[in-house]
């Protein structure tokens, strides 16, 4: 120690004084501002997980090590800036006493070696990451730099001062060295070489200690007084953010939508008050503390800037000049907020106001001017024309697609997606500025219960598509007893084309795996999914309510049994599984329920050996992560794992798992038009078809695990593959189709089990097995196929003898082989009687002597004989009564022109000819319904109709034929129940319990239809016909299932242009690539926007 390394440690201590002062003068300041915000107390507990998970991801840098070099270059920066510290103290004394060194363990070769390698990996951390960031540079015009938009000036200066520090660290160390002669090879490795070109001096020790002390001084005058550098900042402010982070399980903030807070309590939207709750964020103080913490957290790194799909497409949004334009705006605003200045949402001063309540004008001019400015503007508005001005540009707002890509990439935990939803919710609830094609989506959901504004009875017409016979909850069972699952089909699932086959192949699937499931039919609405991401929360919390009061209903029926729910839509299972949780029902209880993903499902039946792959999918395949189900819930494997098992060879996207790219669907997005930049699904597909490298020799597909961004790929697909080698060559298909192509169908050895004869019997298992009453259903199709033959030759002279000609229809729905029953060819209402004049026509001198012929009894759904069938109903009237000639016959010999194998024989038709009047049977349905899923089987039409037309036959042989199951199972019962049924009493309401108001999506109810009593007259057909027309709706589009993409009709099938929109009619507008113009349309309304649009 001499005068001279005195003085400049006395200076150098002076100095940190000051600086020391500004540091501490903008901490406080930070605090200040950031308890601004809303009150949160859910951030502060429990303790000990939330302090593990902060020190995991510090120590471990687990959010940092998602860019692998980055991550290993600031960790050793960090590591330099923390565990450095120390060694930046030691600089006090040093700067005094050349020789100085920490007490106890200062002289420790444990000590000697972390200074050394501290020293060496600071300097070479912060060097690769100027290095990376030059390299990234937004210099270069057409590069989409993740820097773009980032403060490169407190950036430089940042890794400036750290680069000295790490200098510092080293010189200060050889130095000593140098003068003192004190090295060992294992702890001063690299020191001591340095220290070979250095000259021997107490002072220069001195001196480089004081300039790595004054570095570091000046680092925290600057930050003190610029307190929005978050380069900087974030190195003290991380720790916090991420301890008060929302999941304190350690996930990141996906899955659920932060509920709506207001005040620090959940906000109910029944219980609110407009004048008193923050409906959403309309301004930065309605923001909570912890979003102030996420706006000076913002490390500007551009981690969430790289992976937006907006961004990436040319869209405003850049989630990082989001936070980054909020914290600016927060800050400027401070001096307002803190001298007490608050408005009301029409925009008048309550805070800074008298006694009177007048506004307090001299406290306001002690504001300052720009502070005064910065409150006057909106927190969203447009940022350029007409009343430019606001914070966040309106386009920016709703380019969000909700991905979860940006919460998933930041290293810092900032909460982007809650952001943007509380600015939407605002806009919505509050201003009604949304985007105008919002409206119809709300309007739609409010008074149809989906997005597409169909009918609610339509939800179970893809039953009639399907070969499989589904119980629908309150039609044919009042009980979930006996059932393992819901089927949650969800609004794309029921009504629109291509995500129909995705219901159906499930459906199928679980059908060949023997799992018990029932579906809600028309109790079922939209999970509200759209609508809370759109900001709408009063529509959201109003549909779950309904669901909710739904599925408790439901699941009341038995109550020992788990409540498992099967979706295929990832928005549902997102819904359904983290979102209802936060609502309540009447009861006042949260909506928890088991909620599986249907990949998940598949996947443990196929490791459960129910479902066996035999046929190896041949076509290349690649997968798109759906962002609902990937990153928001974590399913990756899963759908990967039945690919494999399906055989498909499948080629990874370079954007997949976490990093998967959006198909361009999610908030709300769906329903939105897209006209800023290129389309996000052809984006997506342009990805996707480089992944496959088609060439057009083979056909290839694009697999998923959600309608939404099936639909969005296809859309995409088309647009892009139309005119080239590749059209019609590669294929948008859901995993479960894929691996219903490869699972052995129709095998002995998988029986389904007495599953749609309601409530199982004591001991019947999970599957379905039910003991004496246990079905083959392969035994059952096959004799039904054999049965088919000879009825198509009576129909075929039928409709001949009538002149009617026999239609030929292509086989639809899953596309069945031939001499399978066309899925969908089921006889609807008016079934029973358009057998009866089929068969009356083949024999139209006979049919007055049958009239009083006793016919068979029906058997249940396809019941053993001799089994009663359960809620036996009262005995109809005998089946006297023909429906108009022609219009039966021809819709008989449809039916009976499709089955391509037919073996039943004519005697067979006639020995049942005595048998009695069938009583009305199975679940008492009302009259002119037909049962969902009860497909019409042409031989035991035909073999029913026979009973009124040969009085020849002897009754007594009918018998044996009414115990196979397959026989029974027909129009024959349903023709009693259409006649005897008494109407369904209206069912009470649900959900919200209320009043006379209509719910959601609940139509007008009325009794079910039910047909006129018979009037044994064949000349008025039209009273036992009820809507008959529904099932030929969507016949057109099923005929073609290849091209169902494409086709533009006023159903919900989502057809495609040639830039991946939609199109309905010739005004739809040429949309190019960049979405220049707006499309029209999806398959409904004019005017209506069509998804992926």
């Amino acid at each position: 120690m001499s005068a001279t390394t005195i003085t400049i440690g006395s200076i150098a201590a002076l100095i940190s004084l000051g600086c020391w002062a500004l540091f501490f003068s903008g901490v406080w300041k930070m605090i200040r501002t950031i308890a601004q915000g809303q009150r949160d107390l859910t951030r502060l507990t429990p303790v000990i997980p939330r302090f593990k998970q902060m020190m995991i991801e510090f120590v471990a840098h687990t959010r940092m090590v998602k860019f692998r070099t980055v991550g290993w270059a600031h960790w050793l920066v960090m590591m330099g800036f923390v565990v450095g510290s120390l060694l930046w103290f030691e600089a006090y004394g040093q700067t005094f006493d050349p020789e100085f060194h920490w007490p106890l363990f200062g002289d420790t070769f444990v000590w000697h070696l972390l200074d050394e390698l501290l020293g060496i990996g600071t300097v070479v951390g912060i060097v690769t990451l100027m290095i990376i960031r030059q390299l990234n540079h937004p210099r270069v015009p057409e590069r989409l730099s993740r820097f773009g938009g980032s403060n490169f000036r407190a950036a430089y200066f940042v890794e400036a001062v750290v680069l000295l520090e790490g200098l510092g660290m080293i010189f200060v160390k050889a130095g000593k060295i140098a003068t003192f002669g004190e090295a060992h090879v294992g702890s001063d490795f690299f020191t001591m070489q340095v220290a070979k070109i250095l000259p021997e001096s107490p002072l220069l020790v001195s001196i480089f200690a004081a300039i790595k002390l004054l570095s570091g001084m000046v680092w925290l005058a600057v930050v003190g007084r610029r307190i929005t550098w978050g380069v900087a900042w974030h190195r003290f402010s991380a720790f916090f953010n991420i301890y008060f982070k929302r999941e304190d399980d350690g996930g990141v903030a996906l899955g659920a939508a932060k509920p709506m807070m207001s005040r620090g309590e959940l906000l109910v939207m029944e219980e609110a008050d407009p004048d008193v709750d923050a409906f959403g964020a309309g301004k930065i103080e309605d923001f909570t503390w912890k979003g102030w913490l996420d706006f000076t957290t913002c490390t500007e790194c551009g981690r969430c800037q790289s992976q937006c799909p907006a961004w990436n497409t040319g869209k405003p949004l850049s989630p990082k000049l989001l936070i980054t334009s909020l914290r600016d705006h927060g800050y400027a605003k401070a001096p307002y907020l803190l001298a007490g200045g608050r408005t009301d949402s029409a925009g008048d001063e309550v805070g800074l106001v008298d006694a009177d309540g007048n506004v307090d004008q001299a406290r306001l001019d002690k504001i300052p001017a720009a502070a005064r400015a910065e409150a006057a503007r909106p927190l969203v508005g447009p940022s350029e024309g007409e009343g430019a001005g606001g914070v966040i540009d309106t386009d920016t707002l709703w380019s969000c697609t909700n991905c979860g890509a940006c919460v998933e990439q930041c290293p810092v935990d900032i909460e982007h997606v809650d952001h943007i939803i509380d600015m939407r919710r605002y806009q919505v609830l509050i201003e009604s500025d949304f985007p105008s094609e919002l409206a119809g989506l709300f309007k739609n959901l409010e008074n149809k219960g989906n997005p597409w504004g169909q009918n609610s009875k339509d939800r179970t017409n893809w039953i009639d598509e399907i070969d499989i016979d589904i119980p629908v909850y309150g039609k044919d069972v009042d009980t979930f007893e006996g059932f393992e699952y819901l089927f949650w089909v969800g609004c794309a699932g029921a009504y629109e084309d291509r995500a129909k086959k995705t219901t159906k192949a499930v459906a199928e699937l679980l059908d060949i795996a023997a799992v018990n499931f029932l579906v809600l039919g028309e109790g079922e609405t939209c999970t509200g999914d759209s609508a809370r991401r759109s900001g709408n929360e009063f529509l959201f919390q109003m549909l779950a309510q309904q669901n909710i009061g739904t599925l408790d209903e439901l699941f009341s029926t038995a109550p020992a049994q788990p409540k498992k729910i099967v979706v295929t839509c990832a928005h549902c299972f997102n819904a359904l599984g983290n979102e209802y949780p936060q609502v309540t029902g009447e009861d006042g209880q949260p909506g928890k329920f088991e909620v599986v993903h249907h990949t998940q499902l598949l996947n443990r039946l196929v490791r459960d050996k129910r479902l066996i792959p035999v046929a190896p999918v041949a076509e290349d395949v690649t997968y798109h992560d759906p962002c609902f189900l990937g990153r928001h819930n974590k399913v990756y494997e899963e759908p990967r794992e039945l690919m494999a098992a399906s055989g498909s060879a499948l080629r990874e996207m370079p954007r997949h798992g976490e990093r998967s790219m959006c198909c361009g669907a999610g908030g709300a997005r769906m329903w939105m038009e897209e006209s800023i930049g290129k389309r996000i699904n052809l984006d997506r597909v342009d990805e996707a078809l480089e992944t496959l490298d088609g060439s057009g020799e083979k056909n290839q597909k694009i697999a998923t695990g959600c309608p939404f961004c099936k639909v969005m790929l296809s859309d995409g697909t088309t647009a892009k593959t139309s005119g080239t080698d590749l059209e019609n060559k590669v294929e948008v298909v859901d995993v479960a189709q894929l691996l219903l192509e490869s699972v052995t169908r129709g095998a002995a050895e998988i029986k389904r089990g007495g599953r749609f004869l309601g409530p199982a019997p004591s001991g019947a298992g999970v599957n379905g097995t039910v003991g004496t009453a246990t079905l083959d259903k392969t035994d059952a199709k096959a004799e039904a196929v054999t049965e088919q033959t000879t009825a198509a030759e009576p129909a075929e002279a039928a409709a001949q003898a009538t002149g009617t000609a026999v239609k030929e229809k292509p086989k639809v729905g899953l596309g069945m082989g031939g001499g399978m029953k066309r899925p969908g060819q089921a006889a609807k209402a008016d079934a029973p009687a358009k057998d009866t004049s089929a068969e009356s026509k083949a024999a139209p001198t006979e049919a007055a002597s049958t009239a009083a012929a006793p016919e068979p009894k029906a058997k249940g759904f396809g019941m053993a004989g001799g089994m009663k069938r359960p809620g036996q109903a009262a005995k109809a009237a005998p089946a006297t009564e023909s429906k108009a000639p022609t219009e039966a016959s021809e819709e008989k010999t449809e039916s009976s022109a499709d089955a391509s194998a037919s073996t039943a024989s004519a005697p067979e038709k006639t020995e049942s000819v005595a048998a009695p009047e069938p009583k009305a049977k199975g679940f008492g349905m009302a009259g002119g319904i037909k049962r969902p899923g009860q497909a019409a089987k042409a031989a035991p039409a035909a073999k029913a109709e026979s009973t009124a037309t040969e009085p020849q036959a002897e009754p007594a042989e009918a018998e044996p034929a009414t115990t196979e199951p397959a026989k029974a199972e027909p129009a024959p019962s349903e023709s009693a129940s259409a006649e005897s049924a008494a109407p369904a009493p209206e069912p009470k309401a649900k959900g919200f319990g209320m009043g006379a108001a209509k719910r959601p999506g609940q139509a007008a109810k009325t009794s079910a239809p039910v047909a006129p009593k018979a009037e044994a007259t064949p000349s008025e057909p039209e009273e036992t016909e009820p809507a008959k027309a529904e099932p030929e709706k969507t016949e057109p589009e099923k005929t073609e299932p290849a091209k169902a993409e494409s086709n533009g009709s006023a159903e919900p099938n989502g057809s495609a242009d040639s830039n991946g929109n939609g199109s309905t009619s010739g005004d739809a507008k040429v949309i190019t690539e960049t979405g220049a113009s707006k499309a029209a349309g999806f398959g409904i309304a004019a005017g209506k926007k069509r998804p992926g649009a």
